[in-house]
């Protein structure tokens, strides 16, 4: 019986030692050697005293930062990783709530950990990566780690990820063990991953979205490229990169996989070894979508959904033949998660009736670090259960049941708007925007203050020619008051839309 993630490492090692664990295309690190370094960096953290806490890791996107995820589990502790490019203030926020004794950095870091100690963001110990693994695992030891495994429960926190808040301070979602192998085990079976598979990772190792790579590479003895965040910004190049290391899964949020389409790359180079393309995150845009169904018409598609509050990914659609104007569905939940289509007045919602997407399994992780007020807003108890405690996620996303059962994403709760009188979703006039020729990528946001609907979009066309395909396409009360063309869409760390800078950009201009 799995309780510890780390019986996926220990099982993969003696199968497959020699073989290539994670790599960025220029440093790699075998099963062996990654049980040998995330075995080191446990015994030194035992040695230092550090059980069952938080410990903060910055580190770059490379092999060495998941051996320290492993490191700290073996510990008996739970990780939070850092991204370097993020303002000092944030940072300290959150360290602030995390409160570690301890930071684990690499050596070209080393240098923004020491500054966040100098400047009172930071009161604990600085520790570099390759000192905590300098010597080998001791006999006693070995007993430390022993007597670590020994007391952990499947319960015990393993991470906790930082997502945006909306007062400004950043939310920390505690996982477990438990929810981690639940959804490794429910992913696995969904997407056929095997010891074959060769991931290219896209997202950063800061948020929750990298164990779709990280987590089926342990289990299995697959291979996860993890790929510079460089690359992203050169689309043939990223082609090219997974053609030379012979990348047969993907699994990246939408923009990604659209920057490549958009830019015409796949008429020039389509990737030669890819068989899974795994998206999600965002709404696939049809004409994209279709893009690289057309370029890759053997390969298996799948649309991924899920917060982080549940553990990632939650519902997984295979594509299937869509009518022209179908909406990409997001299918249904994972095995041993339930989803609850929440209605306003408290029912579950019937087919075509619209509700808020909740969530309900193991899937759901223990809250928010350190935050028990915003945990009880949105980790509540089942309405649908008043006899006994049971504890669900309200995602805030809204969405419908089609003809054929499957799920719907219709919109954020906060993406609808009352306009004019009307209900208006955002994501329908996107719909549209993106669906004329010379459209690439779109997003509408709502400035409040001034009551006006703004769309800014990355294409050929003029704002006037867009606005004016747009009056064929929707209701007068629909249309934009600013139809903006920008160079490119700005994201966020994670690869999204950022919406919220573009909102922020609607209300000042």
């Amino acid at each position: 019986m799995l309780t510890n993630i780390l019986q996926y490492l220990e099982h993969t090692v003696t199968e497959v030692p020699n073989k290539i664990a994670f790599s960025d295309g220029r440093d790699h690190v075998t099963f062996s050697e990654l049980s040998d370094r995330a075995r080191r960096g446990g015994a030194a953290l035992c040695r230092r005293g550090y059980a069952h806490e938080p410990i903060a890791i910055l580190m770059d996107k490379h092999p060495r930062a998941i051996e320290s995820f492993m490191a700290v589990i073996y510990a008996g502790c739970f990780y939070a990783a850092l991204d370097a490019a993020m303002p000092p203030a944030r940072m300290g926020l959150i360290l602030g709530t995390l409160a570690p004794r301890l930071l684990i950095c690499d050596e070209k870091h080393e240098k923004i950990a020491r500054k966040l100690s100098t400047d009172g963001l930071f009161s604990g110990e600085v520790v570099l990566w390759s000192e905590l693994t300098a010597s080998p695992v001791g006999a006693g030891e070995e007993q430390l780690l022993a007597d670590v495994r020994e007391r952990q429960i499947d319960t015990d926190p393993i991470y906790v990820v930082f997502t945006s808040g909306s007062t400004g301070v950043p939310k920390g979602v505690a996982a477990c063990h438990r929810s981690v192998i639940d959804y490794t085990e429910s992913l696995c079976e969904a997407i056929g991953f095997d010891r074959d598979t060769v991931f290219g990772n896209q997202t950063p190792l800061y948020f929750d979205a990298p164990l779709k790579e990280i987590m089926p590479t342990l289990k299995f003895g697959a291979t996860a490229y993890l790929i510079p965040r460089t690359l992203f910004m050169f689309p043939m190049k990223l082609v090219e990169y997974l053609d030379e290391h012979r990348i047969n899964t993907v699994c990246w949020v939408v923009s990604a996989l659209t920057m490549i389409s958009s830019l015409g790359v796949l008429d020039k180079h389509v990737p030669q070894y890819l068989t899974t393309v795994c998206f999600g995150s965002e709404v696939f845009p049809r004409k994209q979508y279709d893009l690289w169904r057309a370029a890759l018409p053997e390969a298996r598609f799948f649309n991924l959904y899920g917060p982080t509050e549940a553990t990632g990914m939650s519902c997984y659609w295979r594509a299937r033949e869509l009518a022209p104007d179908e909406v990409i569905p997001i299918g249904r939940p994972f095995r041993n998660t339930d989803l609850i289509l929440l209605t306003d007045d408290g029912r579950r919602a019937e087919i075509g009736e619209e509700g808020e997407i909740c969530l309900r399994g193991t899937c759901v992780t223990l809250g928010y670090y350190a935050n028990p007020e915003k945990t009880a807003e949105a980790f509540v108890q089942n309405p649908l259960n008043p006899y006994y405690p049971e504890i669900i996620y309200r995602t805030g996303d809204m969405g419908r049941y089609n003809d054929r059962g499957e799920l719907v994403f219709i919109s954020r709760r906060d993406a609808q708007i009352k306009h004019m009188g009307h209900r208006i979703e955002l994501g329908e006039i996107e719909a549209a925007a993106t669906a004329r020729d010379g459209v690439r990528t779109a997003c509408c946001v709502y400035d409040a203050a001034g009551k006006r609907i703004c769309l800014y979009y990355v294409g050929d066309i003029t704002p006037a020619m867009l606005s004016a395909a747009l009056k064929d396409a929707l209701p007068r009360y629909m249309i934009p008051a600013l139809c903006e063309q920008i160079h490119a869409m700005p994201l966020t760390p994670n690869g999204k839309i950022d919406r919220r800078g573009l909102r922020e950009r609607a209300e000042q201009g």
